[in-house]
């Protein structure tokens, strides 16, 4: 019996089936430790938790819209626990205390991250040297996407000790089929309605359509932010070319069918390590305009196949917008594709990655030797 502890934030339900998986998996002992039950921003429903699981002490900081965890309770957990191989999903010192633990009594350490050589550019030279400290005594790296391996790659790790485990969602309850809403909008924005989600952008990328098509367009905003009020009066300025709806916090089982009731996912964010908004959407078989600063741009949005990755340039949206509104085969071209693409995108995959890892660490190979002050990592 493989006995794992997992060491993360706080139950994001996107990640909840994945955990029962791993749990279910004939041989794995499946632990999973959470440093908070829900951090401050959050609005999700969690789903119930029928694996092991334990909620340590609540402690935080905050540093803008991040949450810096310090949970020395961690160490005592582990030590109930006494797991064969220890995963952290993060850097917070609830994650070192940890890996400290696995490092002193020679347990297996495996980090796992959402992260992307694009995500972490901006990361200070003494976060990357925590980075190496970490990864240099590691066994196993598990990585959401394809930017992850390459993150791990950038510090030298070796591809046979890279394992991927995706981000998804529950792809069944967004199809076509188990959905049947007549499209009422253009477009959907869905998400936090905050200055880094660029929510003004996709309405006045909405108002040139609409000015360029010379009808309205109907956009329809999910969510609920600081911004929200902003936006709300700015589209009044502009209800000769938009028609604006704002349904604000949507539940879990109200998505499938916000998303069905649109015809096209606008995701112009500033950054998103991934972006699950996006699984949802490609379930829900849309076609789906993406800033390249987002981690499904090229992964799970392909530029001219199921979607377009445009710089956050109103007139190229409005060009790749206003194509797809127009040009019903391409349309049908492209919302086909998201739901073949999505498909790979699965629970059964992801919790493979995790105990994949676990095992590859638990059987003793080592990640090759990290290059010595790497130029590009500095």
């Amino acid at each position: 019996m493989l006995r794992i502890a997992l060491i993360t934030n706080h139950p994001p339900p996107f990640r909840i089936p994945i955990y029962h998986k791993v749990a279910d998996t004939p041989g794995i002992d499946f632990r999973v430790i959470f440093c908070s039950p829900r951090e401050p921003n959050r609005q999700w429903e969690v789903p119930p938790m029928h694996f092991h699981h334990v909620f340590l002490k609540e402690h935080f900081v905050t540093r803008g819209s991040n949450f810096i965890h310090n949970n020395p309770d961690v160490l005592s957990k582990l030590k109930e626990i006494a797991p064969d191989v220890i995963v952290t999903t993060g850097f917070n010192p609830t994650y070192l205390y940890a890996f400290a633990y696995a490092v002193l009594h020679g347990i297996p350490h495996v980090p796992m991250t959402d992260g992307t050589d694009l995500s972490e550019q901006a990361l200070s030279r003494w976060h990357r040297v925590v980075r190496r400290i970490v990864f240099a005594r590691s066994r196993a790296f598990i990585s959401a996407s394809h930017g992850g391996k390459r993150l791990y790659q950038g510090y030298g790790i070796a591809d046979q000790d890279c394992f991927q485990s995706c981000l998804c969602i529950d792809n069944k309850a967004f199809l076509h089929e188990a959905v049947p809403v007549q499209k009422q909008f253009d477009l959907i924005f869905c998400g936090r309605i905050v200055d880094d989600k660029n929510p003004l952008f996709a309405l006045k990328v909405a108002d040139q359509v609409g000015r360029r098509l010379n009808r309205r367009v109907r956009l329809l905003y999910v969510g609920t932010g600081e911004q929200e009020e902003f936006v709300k009066q700015e589209a009044r300025h502009h209800t000769d070319t938009v028609e604006t709806a704002f349904h604000g916090h949507a539940a879990q089982n109200e998505l499938p069918r916000l998303y069905a009731s649109a015809k096209i996912f606008l995701f112009p964010t500033a950054h998103d390590a991934w972006g699950v908004v996006a699984n949802e959407a490609c379930a829900a078989g849309l076609p789906i305009v993406v800033s390249p600063h987002a981690g499904v741009a090229g992964e799970l949005v392909v530029d001219g196949e199921n979607g377009f990755i445009c710089d956050l340039e109103i007139n190229r949206w409005t060009e790749r917008v206003s194509l797809l509104l127009s040009n019903e085969e391409l349309y049908q071209q492209f919302s086909r594709r998201s739901s073949t693409i999505v498909s790979n995108y699965t629970f059964d995959h992801a919790a493979a990655g995790i105990i994949n890892a676990c095992r590859h660490a638990v059987d003793g190979a080592r990640p090759e030797k990290l290059r010595e002050a790497s130029q590009e990592w500095g």
